[in-house]
């Protein structure tokens, strides 16, 4: 009986050491299996991915003109960088510049409008201030972001995109004097997040 034991702890060792080795080279020859099937289904392709990654990145150039207004507010609005040579596809940020002059609190909700007017379908914004009133404090200034990017399919006639911005007061907005509450201590927004 004794003899029985070292036999079966053998054979468990053997067994064992056995799915470590195969283990082992399974691991080894997975990654060139695994692109050798990738080639041959055509699910992979890196040479398409990295010609892809780059026909992403370059696009054709364009300008980009940027304007800042105000309609009857006590704001300065200005846009920091008035002309842009970019790519279309390209990612990029500008920023613009606000500042309160009056001795009270302004809410104020900037409107975008586009040259020519069927551009703004191409340009696609990922982060703007434009997306949420802002509220400013007496002689407030502010520096706020727009990232955006110009869809790859702008048409070929557009050499130039004006992107203008006119700030409007909300009355009764957020955080403004004529509202009290929550709402007004809680929700002022800084606009320079990216």
């Amino acid at each position: 009986m004794m003899t029985a034991i070292p036999v079966t702890n053998y054979r468990i060792a053997s067994g064992l050491g056995l799915v470590a080795i195969a283990s082992f080279l399974f691991a080894y020859i997975q990654p060139p299996l695994y692109r050798a099937f990738c080639e041959w289904t055509g699910i992979y392709d890196v040479q398409k991915a990295d010609e892809f990654r780059a026909s992403a990145t370059v696009g054709r150039p364009i300008t980009m003109e940027f304007d800042a207004n105000t309609h009857g507010t006590g704001l300065r609005f200005t846009a920091l960088q008035t002309s842009l040579p970019m790519h279309t596809g390209e990612l990029v940020q500008v920023n613009f510049r606000v500042e309160n002059l009056s001795n009270h609190s302004i809410t104020g909700q900037a409107v975008p409008s586009y040259g020519p007017k069927h551009a703004a379908n191409f340009v696609k914004k990922l982060d703007c201030f434009c997306f949420r009133q802002q509220v400013f404090a007496p002689g407030e200034v502010r520096v706020m972001p727009v990232v955006f990017a110009l869809d790859r399919n702008l048409p070929s006639d557009i050499g130039t995109v004006t992107l203008s911005y006119t700030f409007f007061e909300v009355p009764g907005g957020v955080g403004s004097s004529n509202n009290t509450g929550s709402a007004a201590n809680g929700a002022s927004t800084s606009g320079s997040g990216i």
